[in-house]
């Protein structure tokens, strides 16, 4: 081989990644007059066996530090196929364990050609929240990244993320894929708050971004921080494009503090989530009837009927606007019927019958309460006529109805109250020779007798 082929060898082979080496800490040393950006950061440089990147630590006071209960655990970690394993378990209850991350990345589509070039990572430390963002100053410092974050992951492996089951971890995931030598992290446990927080918030606030949370749920000020001036997300890709061609530097500074505000917003989201789901006395007073509406739906969908009808009754007793009153009425008096509790499932119903939503299905659980269980047949009569008659006047046009199902759910649930009223009017006669007949409804465009 000559001397010139093999040169050339020995700098692709340069190019190659090195193999991994076990988990240590990253040495650290303080960046040099020629590195603007580390220095405008306050970072420093960390160097492992794949390389540099720069190293941004902070320690912050609030959010305070969390313990998870028992309660919040089981319902945000609940999985429909199976229990959680012991070492799943583990890992959830304690705090050490978890690990918060958030990215910053070239693209918000994802992709193969998309890189976090900021992966933002905090944890609980000494009461308070340790901050650690790892930033890749070129697309050669993304092994040292990685192998960073594998190393973080391997202590901690509780992943808790806003919206990262869907968007950060699949891109990590890939980008750790596609480096061919740096092995996925092996979690323990995710948790995305972006559902919890979706069951919880969206019925007041619309809009469930986390700054809009900050805002108007967690009380950013009272905790110490603020977002004036923040970047918006659809600019940071650009920033950073801008950077490796040999922009301004300044600019990354606003991405990093606006990387370093959602891991402490995400951490006092979770304080907050815990604190609505685990049920601490003297809370419900304080919380809004829309957001306990909200919980009481969330608890219902999660298997925790008992603790999702108490929240349901807590919001109507706060006071819920005109439009969520009814609907929430409604879900009140299905569990309610579910616990048995047939009496007060009717009471509320009755309530409800007026409503032009609900008054049907109301009008339909009476008619059956009054005949299967107050075994008052003339009662349940009057609520089946009552509800057919809501529900024909209700009909939608042949083609007023953009659902072309809705006609059909009509019409079954027209002949459900035809076939409740023979049957009722057949047991009346029965029952009591001289019982007046009941009239039978007529449907649309059936012919007199």
């Amino acid at each position: 081989m000559s001397a010139d082929a093999a040169d050339k060898f020995s700098r692709l082979a340069a190019l190659k990644p090195a193999r991994p080496m076990p988990a240590r800490p990253s040495a650290i040393r303080t960046p040099g007059e020629e590195d603007a950006l580390g220095r405008l950061l306050g970072a420093g440089i960390a160097t492992n066996h794949f390389g540099e990147h720069l190293a941004i630590r902070n320690w912050f006071s609030t959010p305070e530090s969390t313990d998870p209960s028992s309660a919040t655990l089981e319902l945000l970690s609940r999985t429909r196929d199976e229990s959680l394993s012991r070492k799943t378990r583990a890992a959830l209850q304690d705090p050490e364990k978890w690990l918060f991350l958030d990215t910053e990345t070239t693209g918000l589509a994802g992709g193969t050609g998309t890189y976090a070039f900021l992966v933002g990572l905090a944890w609980w430390d000494a009461g308070g929240l340790q901050v650690e963002q790892l930033f890749m100053r070129d697309f050669t410092e993304e092994y040292s990244v990685l192998h960073e974050l594998s190393a973080r992951a391997a202590e901690r492996p509780v992943l808790v993320t806003f919206n990262g089951k869907t968007f950060d971890w699949p891109l990590l995931e890939n980008r750790f894929t596609m480096t061919r030598s740096l092995a996925v992290p092996k979690l323990a446990a995710h948790l995305d708050l972006l559902h919890p927080a979706r069951a919880l918030w969206k019925l007041r606030l619309g809009s469930v971004r986390l700054v809009e949370l900050e805002r108007r749920v967690l009380d950013a000020p009272r905790l110490g921080w603020h977002r004036e001036n923040d970047v918006s997300s659809a600019l940071i890709p650009q920033f950073y494009f801008d950077y490796l061609r040999g922009g301004p530097v300044e600019p990354l500074a606003g991405v990093v503090r606006h990387n370093q505000m959602d891991l402490r917003g995400l951490a006092a989201l979770f304080g907050k989530i815990n604190e609505l789901l685990s049920g601490t006395p003297n809370t419900a007073s304080e919380i809004e009837g829309l957001d306990l509406f909200g919980l009481s739906r969330f608890l219902q969908r999660r298997g925790d009927a008992d603790r999702a009808q108490t929240a349901c009754a807590q919001a109507l007793e706060a006071g819920l606007p005109a439009e969520f009153e009814p609907k929430a009425q409604r879900e009140l008096a299905l569990m309610a019927r579910q616990h048995g509790e047939h009496a007060r499932a009717a009471e509320i119903w009755q309530e409800i019958v007026a409503d032009p939503e609900s008054g049907v299905q109301a009008c339909e659980q009476l008619a059956i309460h009054f005949e299967r269980y107050v075994k008052d047949l003339r009662q349940a009569t009057e609520f089946a006529e009552l509800g057919l008659a809501k529900l024909r006047q209700r009909r939608p046009a042949p083609r007023g109805s953009r659902d072309p199902y809705v006609a059909a759910r009509t019409a079954r649930l027209e002949q459900k109250f035809l076939q409740r009223l023979a049957r009722l009017q057949h047991r009346i006669k029965i029952t009591s020779g001289l019982a007046r007949p009941v009239a039978l409804p007529r449907s649309k465009g059936e012919p007199e007798a």
